[in-house]
Protein backbone atom coordinates (compact mmCIF):
# COMPACT_ATOMS: atom_id res chain seq x y z
CA UNK A 1 0.00 0.00 0.00
CA UNK A 2 3.12 2.67 1.07
CA UNK A 3 4.50 1.97 -2.73
CA UNK A 4 0.63 2.47 -4.37
CA UNK A 5 0.13 5.69 -2.34
CA UNK A 6 3.20 6.94 -3.70
CA UNK A 7 2.95 5.84 -6.96
CA UNK A 8 -0.82 7.60 -6.60
CA UNK A 9 -2.11 4.04 -7.93
CA UNK A 10 -4.58 3.72 -4.78
CA UNK A 11 -4.72 6.36 -2.20
CA UNK A 12 -6.04 3.67 0.83
CA UNK A 13 -7.78 6.12 4.29
CA UNK A 14 -8.02 5.18 7.38
CA UNK A 15 -11.65 5.55 8.82
CA UNK A 16 -11.93 7.20 12.71
CA UNK A 17 -15.25 8.50 14.22
CA UNK A 18 -14.62 12.24 15.01
CA UNK A 19 -16.01 12.21 18.77
CA UNK A 20 -13.48 9.25 20.15
CA UNK A 21 -11.48 8.16 17.40
CA UNK A 22 -12.68 4.36 17.30
CA UNK A 23 -11.87 2.61 14.24
CA UNK A 24 -14.95 2.58 11.50
CA UNK A 25 -13.55 1.18 8.77
CA UNK A 26 -11.50 1.83 5.58
CA UNK A 27 -11.81 3.58 2.34
CA UNK A 28 -9.81 4.81 -0.83
CA UNK A 29 -9.23 5.92 -4.02
CA UNK A 30 -8.14 3.95 -6.77
CA UNK A 31 -6.75 5.25 -10.08
CA UNK A 32 -7.81 3.05 -12.79
CA UNK A 33 -6.47 5.78 -15.50
CA UNK A 34 -4.38 9.06 -15.03
CA UNK A 35 -4.62 9.85 -18.44
CA UNK A 36 -8.36 10.23 -18.07
CA UNK A 37 -8.69 10.97 -14.81
CA UNK A 38 -10.49 7.89 -14.16
CA UNK A 39 -11.14 6.56 -9.70
CA UNK A 40 -13.06 4.12 -8.34
CA UNK A 41 -13.71 4.37 -4.78
CA UNK A 42 -13.80 1.11 -2.93
CA UNK A 43 -14.70 1.00 1.23
CA UNK A 44 -15.68 -1.43 4.09
CA UNK A 45 -17.34 -0.57 7.62
CA UNK A 46 -17.26 -2.60 10.70
CA UNK A 47 -20.22 -4.67 10.73
CA UNK A 48 -21.82 -2.89 14.14
CA UNK A 49 -21.31 0.48 12.48
CA UNK A 50 -23.45 0.07 9.37
CA UNK A 51 -26.21 1.93 8.63
CA UNK A 52 -24.21 5.32 10.45
CA UNK A 53 -24.10 7.11 7.47
CA UNK A 54 -19.97 6.95 8.00
CA UNK A 55 -19.36 5.41 4.45
CA UNK A 56 -21.29 8.31 2.54
CA UNK A 57 -19.57 10.92 4.48
CA UNK A 58 -16.27 9.44 3.30
CA UNK A 59 -17.48 8.61 -0.19
CA UNK A 60 -19.36 11.99 -0.45
CA UNK A 61 -15.43 13.65 1.00
CA UNK A 62 -13.36 11.19 -1.38
CA UNK A 63 -15.47 12.37 -4.70
CA UNK A 64 -15.14 16.29 -4.33
CA UNK A 65 -11.31 15.26 -3.20
CA UNK A 66 -10.79 13.51 -6.68
CA UNK A 67 -12.75 15.86 -8.64
CA UNK A 68 -11.33 19.13 -6.99
CA UNK A 69 -7.73 18.26 -6.21
CA UNK A 70 -6.98 15.09 -8.69
CA UNK A 71 -8.92 17.01 -11.52
CA UNK A 72 -10.72 13.62 -12.29
CA UNK A 73 -13.70 13.60 -14.75
CA UNK A 74 -15.46 10.24 -13.81
CA UNK A 75 -15.41 8.43 -10.55
CA UNK A 76 -17.01 4.96 -10.07
CA UNK A 77 -18.23 2.54 -7.38
CA UNK A 78 -18.55 -1.09 -7.97
CA UNK A 79 -20.27 -3.61 -6.18
CA UNK A 80 -22.18 -6.72 -5.77
CA UNK A 81 -25.40 -6.55 -7.12
CA UNK A 82 -26.84 -8.06 -3.70
CA UNK A 83 -25.21 -5.72 -1.64
CA UNK A 84 -28.27 -3.23 -0.80
CA UNK A 85 -26.05 -1.05 1.60
CA UNK A 86 -23.58 -0.55 -0.91
CA UNK A 87 -26.46 0.84 -3.68
CA UNK A 88 -27.87 3.01 -0.95
CA UNK A 89 -24.38 4.86 -0.05
CA UNK A 90 -23.74 5.33 -4.13
CA UNK A 91 -27.05 6.66 -4.16
CA UNK A 92 -27.04 8.56 -1.25
CA UNK A 93 -23.60 10.32 -2.59
CA UNK A 94 -24.95 10.89 -6.13
CA UNK A 95 -23.94 8.49 -8.20
CA UNK A 96 -25.93 7.08 -10.86
CA UNK A 97 -26.22 3.37 -11.73
CA UNK A 98 -24.97 2.79 -14.87
CA UNK A 99 -24.76 -1.07 -15.69
CA UNK A 100 -24.97 -4.35 -14.24
CA UNK A 101 -22.08 -6.65 -15.58
CA UNK A 102 -24.54 -10.25 -15.32
CA UNK A 103 -21.95 -13.34 -13.66
CA UNK A 104 -18.91 -10.94 -13.85
CA UNK A 105 -17.39 -11.91 -10.56
CA UNK A 106 -16.66 -15.02 -7.88
CA UNK A 107 -18.81 -14.00 -4.71
CA UNK A 108 -16.65 -15.51 -1.29
CA UNK A 109 -18.64 -18.74 -1.79
CA UNK A 110 -17.03 -18.91 -5.68
CA UNK A 111 -20.84 -18.30 -6.97
CA UNK A 112 -21.15 -16.18 -9.99
CA UNK A 113 -22.26 -12.84 -9.11
CA UNK A 114 -23.56 -9.85 -11.06
CA UNK A 115 -21.58 -6.29 -10.79
CA UNK A 116 -23.13 -3.02 -10.73
CA UNK A 117 -21.64 -0.16 -12.03
CA UNK A 118 -22.07 3.40 -10.33
CA UNK A 119 -20.36 6.45 -11.61
CA UNK A 120 -20.22 10.07 -11.75
CA UNK A 121 -18.66 12.38 -14.11
CA UNK A 122 -17.06 15.92 -13.59
CA UNK A 123 -20.33 16.54 -16.00
CA UNK A 124 -22.54 15.71 -13.24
Amino acid sequence: MAAQWLTRESLPLILLRKEDGLFVGGSGLMCRDWSVPFFEIGYWVRTSLQGQGYITEAVRAQTRFAFDMLGARRVEIRMDARNMLSTRVAERAGYTLEGRLRHFVRDVDGKLADLLIYALTAED
